[in-house]
């Protein structure tokens, strides 16, 4: 039941944005604010997809090195990833090292690629109208009708590992909820 938490800059952030450094960045800085641009949200459905089943935080500081990786996440570089691509991604340390992730992020690139517009397709789904402000993480929710729907659209399209949390999470990232909390100084910005 963890409301907001006044940091040591005296800013109230959300309790997981006042942890580590590179939280209170990507708290402050990224998290809810409005992002649009094929290639970025290509590599934030990317990141999404990585974080699965892992913390937040082993992505966020591995992020460089996937932006490496993976082209700068350009969508038309990565759908051109062959086998050898595939191979150098499995060995290299600066990512997380998930063959059916790696597959999935090559794959959902060649999807993209021949989609005529991702940034349309995934703002279609955020929600419209009030929200009620979350008071306490535990009034966040990890899964939303609008984040179910946006997985079952993109499977059938042929994306994989975004299910509906991935989705929701996505769009917490990318600005399209915002679930920062009532007391968080970024809560409505």
């Amino acid at each position: 039941m963890s409301g907001a938490l006044t940091g040591d800059d005296g800013r109230s952030r959300c309790p997981w944005g006042d942890g580590p450094p590179i939280y209170r960045a990507y708290h402050d800085t990224e998290w809810g604010v409005v992002l649009h641009g094929r290639d970025a949200l290509f590599e934030r459905l990317c990141l999404e997809a990585f974080q699965a089943g892992l913390s937040w935080i082993t992505v966020l500081r591995k992020r460089e090195g996937f932006r490496a990786a993976f082209a700068g996440f350009e969508v038309e570089a990565v759908a051109a990833f062959g086998p050898a691509d595939v191979q150098r991604l499995m060995a290299d340390a600066g990512i997380v090292r998930n063959a059916a992730k790696i597959d999935a992020a090559i794959g959902n690139a060649r999807v993209v690629a021949d989609l005529e517009d991702l940034d349309a397709l995934l703002w279609s789904f955020a929600p419209t109208g009030p929200r009620r402000r979350p008071a306490t993480t535990d009034d966040v929710p990890a899964i939303t009708v609008e984040s179910t729907a946006m997985a079952t659209d993109l499977k059938r399209r042929g994306f994989r590992f975004v299910g509906p949390t991935t989705a929701h999470a996505l769009m917490q990232a990318t600005g399209m909820v915002d679930d920062h909390l009532a007391g968080c100084w970024r809560a409505g910005r």
